[in-house]
């Protein structure tokens, strides 16, 4: 998930194409991998995988980022020469979107961008294409919006044949929920309302079901009967993604409902996610925790965090709630010191690993990248130097880097997620890269969930259309990508004194505490 805010999975047994030794990985090549069309049930590998080259085109922008502008014009071509979408695949939705859709959005923009921030990143006789095919690519995935009695989008959908008959009915609050900020890019940049109303749709829908009680949503729900089939709230996977593009979709449409939904949900979640103590770094009692509660009644659920949750500091960021995001995220950084990774899933109150692997996800390094964007303090380039020392001693393979099957053990799979080199590399070269121009160009960016990078500008703010659902009136006002302010939580950026930039984030007894409670120490 995500940034995004994919569902976590068990891993599964070691074959011959999943390599558990160390010795046996590094010793053969790597190959590309493809659906397991025998094996349609293994949602591990069929979710992501389409058929349509994902790792060349999740990490289009990132070689512009960097600026590399040979490659990145390499790779535009190949894909524009090579890619189809008309594949007899069945795709997750919420994974197509953020990985293959967004990505072929983001380097439109960067193409067709008349500064030309990152260097010289134009096509020769460029005429859209990557628009057009992100937009082939909605149109196949439309059919998952049909034939739903809330709105809510069926889970996956074949790109050839529309949503298959034997279809799930249930799906995640994030895989249904976060998919207005690349439809509403795409209907935006072709002024057809179709895409962003349709995922506009399903936002409404799943808000309207929170509970009457705690205001919280659940994680899996039935889209034809509104029931919610999986009652877990927490800021993990099923759910991550949801929250975040609440406030991201607002950032860069400035529909302010967006942005009342997300006050809304974040003060649900102060109220009855958040344990410890009341303050970050000042007071008495455990640290600030955010954990998983039953939606209808606030009560805890279990005693696992997943690593998904590490992307919640970076949002605390965005909002102005720095304070509280330091205190979490020297909670993940501790328990990636102890294991040199994340595991998928960590009990807190058994200080060990539930589910012990780590596919190389971002989420960490996202929050490391925000955190020291907003405080400027040295710390964060420490933990990301620790983080990159990490990867390149555990996961580094002969050809690119490996999910880890077990984070103690330290045994690898033959598996290189896309979101390694659109997302984890993206925010480490940025957290060293201060010249970058997404720091030095006078631009505004935002990251989608899979790290796309999007220009802040007034072409997102108009919509041509009135009506955004039937029956309603667009009555919400739009807000100038400049008029972003902090929302006005317990703390915010103003509570980082320049004094205490460089000293330690977080206070040494209270960094010893969390050491203590993940058993660094």
């Amino acid at each position: 998930l995500p940034a995004g805010l994919r569902p976590a999975v068990q891993p599964e047994p070691l074959t011959a194409r999943r390599l558990s030794s160390r010795s046996a990985l590094l010793g053969s090549p790597s190959r590309g991998s493809a659906p397991q069309v025998c094996r349609p049930s293994n949602l591990n590998i069929n979710d992501v995988l389409g058929n349509y080259s994902l790792t060349l085109i999740d990490a289009l922008d990132t070689l512009a980022v960097m600026g590399n502008s040979s490659e990145f014009q390499k790779a535009v071509k190949l894909v524009i020469d090579t890619v189809s979408f008309d594949k007899d695949s069945t795709v997750q939705v919420f994974e197509a979107t953020i990985r293959v859709l967004g990505s072929l959005l983001s380097a439109h923009i960067i193409i067709t961008d008349a500064k030309q921030p990152f260097g010289d990143m134009t096509i020769k006789d460029y005429d859209n294409e990557l628009l057009h095919m992100a937009h082939d690519l909605a149109v196949r995935l439309l059919p998952a919006f049909e034939n739903t009695k809330t709105g809510i989008p069926y889970p996956r959908v074949n790109l050839k044949k529309g949503v298959p008959p034997d279809s799930n009915n249930e799906t995640c609050t994030a895989g249904a929920g976060s998919l207005l900020v690349e439809f509403g890019i795409l209907s935006r940049l072709l002024g057809d309302s179709t895409f962003e109303w349709v995922a506009r749709r399903a936002v409404k829908a799943l808000w309207s079901l929170r509970s009457n009680n705690t205001g919280l949503l659940g994680n899996v729900v039935n889209i034809q009967t509104g029931h919610w089939v999986g009652k877990q709230s927490g800021l993990g996977a099923g759910s991550d993604s949801f929250y975040e593009y609440l406030l991201k979709s607002y950032i860069l449409f400035g529909e302010k409902e967006d942005l009342e939904m997300f006050i809304d949900a974040y003060q649900n979640i102060q109220n009855h996610l958040r344990r410890g103590r009341e303050a970050c770094n000042e007071g008495e009692g455990d640290p600030p925790l955010y954990v998983n509660v039953n939606m209808f009644t606030g009560q805890l659920m279990n005693t696992w965090i997943d690593s998904l949750q590490a992307f919640f500091p970076g949002l605390q960021v965005l909002i102005g709630d720095v304070e509280d995001a330091i205190c979490l995220h020297a909670f993940y950084y501790a328990i990636w010191k102890r294991y040199g990774a994340l595991p998928e899933r960590y009990n807190w109150q058994l200080q060990a690993p539930d589910v012990p692997f780590y596919p190389l996800r971002p989420e960490l390094v996202e929050s490391t990248y925000l955190l020291y964007q907003a405080t400027k303090n040295p710390f964060y380039l420490h933990v990301g130097m620790d983080i990159l020392q990490s990867l390149e001693k555990y996961t580094k393979a002969k050809c690119g880097y490996a999910t880890l099957h077990h984070v103690v053990e330290k045994t690898k799979e033959d598996r290189m997620e896309s979101f390694f080199l659109s997302e984890t590399c993206k925010y480490l070269y940025l957290l060293f890269d201060e010249d970058n121009p997404v720091h030095k160009s006078g631009n505004k960016y935002m990251f989608t969930t899979e790290g796309h990078i999007v220009s802040v500008d007034e072409r997102f703010r108009n919509s041509l259309w009135q009506d955004i659902l039937p029956g309603e009136e667009d009555s919400t006002e739009k807000v100038k990508p400049n008029e972003l302010k902090a929302v006005n939580f317990s703390s915010n950026c103003n509570r980082v004194p320049d004094e205490r930039r460089y000293l330690l984030p977080l206070k040494s007894n209270y960094m010893r505490q969390i050491d203590r409670m993940v058993g660094l120490i």
